[in-house]
Formats: C-alpha cells, structure tokens, sequence
C-alpha cells in the first residue's frame, strides 16, 4: 500500500469504442490526472490516452477532484476504484465538543472489502481517530501520475 497526495482532476474521455459484437459505440470514460492547472490536466490525459486509443477522442469535461490524496493497492487484481468519505473526530478543548471533518479518499482495491482492508491498513499506522462515513465504487478508470523524466 502506498499513498499519493497532490491536485488530482477528473477527466472524461469521449471516443469510439468496439464492443464484444464488433459493434462502434461512443462511450465516455473517467479518468483520474495529476496535474498543477486544467490546461496541464488536459495536456496529460490527451497524451495519456493517445497510447490507449486508436482514432479520435475528445476531452469532454475536467473537473477538480474532491479528494487530495489517493490510496494506491499493491494487488494485481486490485483494478477498481472506491471513493471513501472519512469523518476525522476532534473535540474542541474550549467546548468539549466533539467535531467531525469530513476528508474524501480515492482508494484502489478489487472490491468492496478490499478497498475498506486498504483504508484501515493506512489509517491504523495514523494517531487520527476517525469513523468511515460511506465508501462507493466510481466510474474512474485508471488513475496517471505525474511521472518526472528527467532528460539525461
């Protein structure tokens, strides 16, 4: 298990798809980037994708990524995505209050319960008391990070 923290942005792709009968079919695909702008965002999806995609696609949307931090599975069948909502549980020392902040997680697992295994074996290794608010399976594909290379 390894986790990333950075600016993620949420990438849909739109292109022509084969499907099992041989059959074209437009399908539009989520995919998760790091990237510092939306121009950096769509630069890095468009050449990502060009490697995966024969013919033209089309970037049809970029949005700002609810989460900061992603939850990366060392699993070979590990090929799903779940977002998870964490509630982190503080109390305030002039109230005696307690207070709940809500954190979003992108955590890579085979199912479900992997993805919740995932979340308790990188949480338990924090001081932070927390409670899982809600986990859901996403439409995310596959997540890029950014890659220096370095010219030598």
């Amino acid at each position: 298990m390894r986790t990333r923290t950075a600016e993620w942005f949420e990438c849909k792709i739109r292109y022509e798809k084969t499907i099992d009968d041989g059959s074209m079919k437009k399908v539009t695909e989520t995919y998760t980037v790091d990237a510092l702008s939306f121009t950096e965002a769509e630069k890095r999806v468009t050449e990502e994708m060009s490697a995966y995609i024969s013919g033209a696609f089309e970037v049809a949307n970029i949005s700002p990524a609810s989460y900061s931090e992603i939850f990366f599975s060392d699993a070979d069948d590990a090929d799903k995505w779940y977002k998870a909502k964490l509630q982190f549980i503080t109390i305030d020392e002039k109230t005696a209050k307690e207070k709940r902040t809500n954190v979003y997680y992108l955590v890579q697992g085979s199912s479900l319960k992997d993805a919740l295994k995932n979340i308790e074996e990188v949480m338990g290794t924090t001081m932070v008391d927390y409670q899982i608010a809600s986990i859901a399976d996403t439409a995310v594909m596959d997540v890029f990070e950014f890659a220096n290379s370095e010219k030598k």
